[in-house]
């Protein structure tokens, strides 16, 4: 029997800085395997912005799903909280250390929303799109094939086109685990 790879992931927990991070590393982990590694960045920036409001805004706990999937040519990452309240874009003032995860969000995203979740809660999602330049979905009938060049090691790395970014750089985490 072939089984191919889920499209959805779920995670439950409560929305405590440490905890965040660890949501973080799952989701780049599922977006590996699912060869998604060019959304990376901006999927595990959105969710850390939706994660911090509901650690700093949810009421009365601090319990939430992350959920991310991916559909056709589209990856929907969303989050949800047990707090009705729906969440105010507001105009930062250009000292502000807070106030712009919202934001941030909107112009990373191809879209975003936000949807009452029964009587007590909420989600607020974001998509971004699969079929950008350089960014591939899986097919369900994929398979590996062997590459004709030999991969690359750390000193072999050369430059992108634009001479300002490694054509080709490993990933390397600044966050210990």
């Amino acid at each position: 029997m072939i089984s191919y790879p889920s499209r959805h992931c779920t995670v439950e927990l409560q929305a405590l800085p440490s905890r965040i991070g660890q949501v973080r590393r799952i989701v780049s982990a599922q977006l590996r395997y699912w060869h998604l590694d060019p959304l990376i960045d901006r999927a595990s920036l959105g969710v850390t912005e939706l994660l911090s409001n509901v650690h700093r805004h949810a009421q009365p706990d601090k319990t939430c799903t992350v959920e991310i999937e991916l559909l056709l040519d589209r990856l929907t990452v969303s989050v949800r909280d047990g707090d009705p309240r729906m969440p105010v874009v507001d105009d930062a003032e250009p000292l502000a250390t807070c106030g712009r995860g919202l934001a941030m969000v909107a112009a990373m995203s191809e879209s975003w929303g936000v949807r009452p979740d029964g009587e007590s809660g909420k989600v607020v999602w974001f998509t971004l799109p699969t079929s950008a330049p350089g960014v591939t979905a899986p097919s369900l009938h994929a398979r590996r094939t062997v590459l004709d060049k030999p991969a690359r090691r750390f000193a072999e790395v050369g430059a992108s086109s634009d001479g300002l970014r490694p054509d080709h750089a490993p990933a390397r985490s600044a966050v210990a685990g």
